[in-house]
Parts: structure tokens; sequence; C-alpha cells
């Protein structure tokens, strides 16, 4: 099993990033190759993902720890994946997320294909870091969005 730690700062109120956490209908807007998710049950979600130009359903169980800041997840099939977000108050406006992935490197090869070894650990690092920024975006915007008063025409 390989395990891979990411973090990020963000400007919004912990609620804000908790509450975007579990919008699963916006995952394709920050997570690289999931292109529809939809929850299912209390504590399911089915996505649609691509990678490496191949089409994959997946199903994950998602459940709630710490009262409000430790998010952990699971996939059920195809390729065994888990993790948990950790959200972190830093002040009453910013909150640093850490996302913790474990995987197998072969399963995720023969699943999606792609490269192996410290090339495939790159890929997904990267793909990591850039959910991260993608998620920062899009709390901040909301979270801007709500806090700018509406316009007279």
């Amino acid at each position: 099993m390989s395990t891979l730690e990411e973090q990020i700062d963000i400007a919004a109120p912990v609620l804000a990033a908790w509450e975007q956490l579990h919008r699963v209908h916006d995952y394709p807007r920050f997570v690289d190759g999931v292109r529809s998710a939809h929850p299912h049950g209390r504590n399911l979600a089915h996505l649609g993902v691509e990678i490496g130009g191949a089409e994959r359903s997946v199903d994950t169980e998602i459940t709630d720890r710490g009262k409000g800041r430790v998010m952990a997840w699971r996939t059920l099939e195809p390729v065994r994946l888990s993790g948990a977000f950790a959200l972190l108050p830093l002040d009453a406006g910013h909150t640093r997320v850490q996302i913790r992935v474990e995987y197998d490197p072969e399963a995720v090869h023969r699943a999606f294909g792609g490269p192996r070894g410290f090339a495939q650990a790159g890929a997904i690092e990267r793909t990591v870091r850039e959910d991260l920024q993608h998620f920062r975006e899009l709390v901040e915007d909301r979270v801007s969005a709500a806090d700018d008063p509406p316009q007279e025409p």
C-alpha cells in the first residue's frame, strides 16, 4: 500500500469547506477524472470516472468522523482506494485542508493503466495537488459570492 499526504490552506471558514466536501454532485468541479457524481443512500456515492481514456463506474462509501472535521472515504469497486480529509480551522476565516490517500499501485495500474513506480506516484501526487487547488478555488469563490452584497439594478 502506498500513502500520499497533501495539504492546502484556504481562505474560508471550516464550515464552508466541510459543506463543500459533502456536495457530491460538485465533485466533477474539483476532482480530476470525475465526470459525474451522484449520492445514493446515506453514505454512498456513485462516480463516473475517466482515467487514461478508460471510463469506469466507481462506488464510494463516505463516513464522517471527528465532529465535522474528518471525512473518510473508500472505493468499493473496481479498485480499492481509501483516504480522509481533515479540516483544521486556522482562524475564523481560514482552514487547512489535509488529505491522505492510500492505494495499491499495482491495482491502480491494472484498473486504469498508465505509468508504474515513481512515475505513477508522481502523477497521483500532481493530480491530488491540482484537485486541492480546484477545491480551494471553488470554496473561496462560494464564500466570496455569499459575502458580496446583492447589486441593485
